[in-house]
C-alpha cells in the first residue's frame, strides 16, 4: 500500500540546514562591562604615577610593582575582549550551537522541535548600538534556558527563530498538550 504525499502525517523534513547567525557575541553589546574594566586598568597604571607624587621623598616604586601594575592593566583591557571571543553561537534553521571556552571547548546542541518559548530583550543602549538579547526556554535536559546575548540586528533574528521552532514542531509532528 503506498501512501501519498496528502496522507502522511507530517512533511519530510528538509535535509538543507540554512544558517541565520554564527559568531561571536558584539563587543558593543558590552560596553558597560568593557568600561569597567577598562577604567581599572587605567587605575591601575596610575597607580606608580599616584604613588611618586605622594611619597615623601618622590621616588618610584620598585620596579618588581610597577612591572605587576603594568601586566595586571593589560589583563583588564585584554581579558574581556578575550572572554567575548571565547563564546560562540551558530543559529541554524534547525538548531542552535553554543560553543564556549579558551583551551577547551564545550558544544551544547539545542534542536528547535525543544523549543517551549522564546524571549527578546533590548535596551535602550542596545537599540542604539543595534545589539541584543534572545532567551530560549526549552525542555532540553542540558540546556533548558540559553540566553544568546551581543546578537547584532536581532529583531528578524528572533522573528524567523519563532517561525522556525513552530515549522520544525510541525515537521515532527510534536503536538503541545496543557495538562492541567
Amino acid at each position: 500500500m503506498t501512501e501519498s504525499a496528502d496522507e502522511k502525517p507530517h512533511k519530510p523534513a528538509d535535509d538543507t540546514e540554512q544558517v541565520y547567525y554564527s559568531g561571536s557575541p558584539l563587543l558593543r553589546a558590552e560596553v558597560g562591562k568593557l568600561g569597567v574594566w577598562w577604567l581599572c586598568g587605567v587605575a591601575i597604571l596610575a597607580f606608580p604615577i599616584v604613588w611618586k607624587s605622594l611619597s615623601k621623598n618622590g621616588e618610584w616604586p620598585g620596579a618588581v610593582l610597577i612591572l605587576a601594575c603594568l601586566v595586571v592593566a593589560v589583563l583588564a583591557f585584554v581579558l574581556p575582549v578575550l572572554l567575548q571571543k571565547t563564546v560562540r553561537y551558530r543559529i541554524s534553521n534547525y538548531r542552535i550551537d553554543y560553543e564556549r571556552g579558551l583551551l577547551s571547548k564545550n558544544i551544547d546542541t539545542l534542536e528547535l522541535w525543544h523549543v517551549e518559548d522564546i524571549k527578546y530583550h533590548q535596551s535602550l543602549i542596545d537599540r542604539i548600538l543595534n545589539t541584543g538579547t534572545i532567551t530560549i526556554i526549552s525542555h532540553d535536559q542540558t540546556t533548558p534556558q540559553l540566553v544568546l546575548r551581543g546578537l547584532p540586528n536581532p529583531r528578524p533574528l528572533f522573528e524567523t527563530l519563532k517561525q522556525r521552532v513552530i515549522a520544525v514542531k510541525r515537521q515532527r509532528g510534536v503536538i503541545k498538550m496543557d495538562v492541567g
